[in-house]
């Protein structure tokens, strides 16, 4: 009873975390899409592409259920999971992380949770693991990215938030003056130069 419970609060959880960081696309033109946003070139479409690939991975080959789409072997990873090429479309990639749900969602939902799965990737002795491990290791991987997401549309145009309709507009004014106070209490913790 238990294992059904958390497999499917876990569950849950990580299909939420999706549609935010989808929705974090929403509105946003193909530049501010695609554009490096911090000085290591994080960008919106960018984490929406590594966190497909992180699903197809962990709920695929982990679990000797091998993804549909062709993934570059793990061993080859070049950076280039982290951006969109200029071949690649915001739709394809869309696509490609919406499909990767079902793979994902059906690896879910057909093993139980203690079943077992090998993570090549991960240092001995915790390479071998199970399908509860990989559900948290997962989910937080997509709480870790799309918070990186957040933060990064509130930089282009304040929007914030894990649903539209949660979101909560701030005027100009407003912000700013909120800004000022958190600057104002972060000066005042500073310690004083002599």
């Amino acid at each position: 009873m238990i294992d059904e419970f958390a497999k499917d609060n876990l569950h849950g959880r990580l299909r939420r975390d999706r549609e935010a960081l989808l929705w974090k696309l929403d509105g946003l033109s193909e530049y501010d899409a695609r554009r490096p946003l911090t000085v290591t070139g994080t960008n919106l479409l960018g984490l929406v592409k590594h966190v497909a690939g992180v699903e197809a991975r962990y709920f695929g080959e982990v679990f000797g259920r091998p993804s549909p789409e062709p993934l570059p072997r793990w061993q080859d990873s070049n950076g280039s999971d982290l951006w969109a090429t200029r071949d690649e479309t915001r739709d394809q990639i869309i696509g490609f992380y919406r499909r990767t749900w079902e793979h994902a969602d059906a690896t879910i939902s057909e093993l139980p949770l203690d079943a077992p799965g090998h993570v090549p990737w991960w240092p001995e002795p915790y390479s071998n693991t199970n399908l509860f491990a990989i559900m948290v290791h997962v989910l937080g991987e997509s709480i870790r990215h799309t918070g990186h997401a957040d933060i990064l549309r509130e930089g282009l145009d304040g929007r914030t938030g894990m649903r539209a309709e949660h979101e909560k507009q701030i005027g100009e004014e407003a912000r700013a003056a909120y800004c000022a106070k958190v600057e104002q209490a972060a000066r005042s913790a500073a310690p004083v130069k002599a």
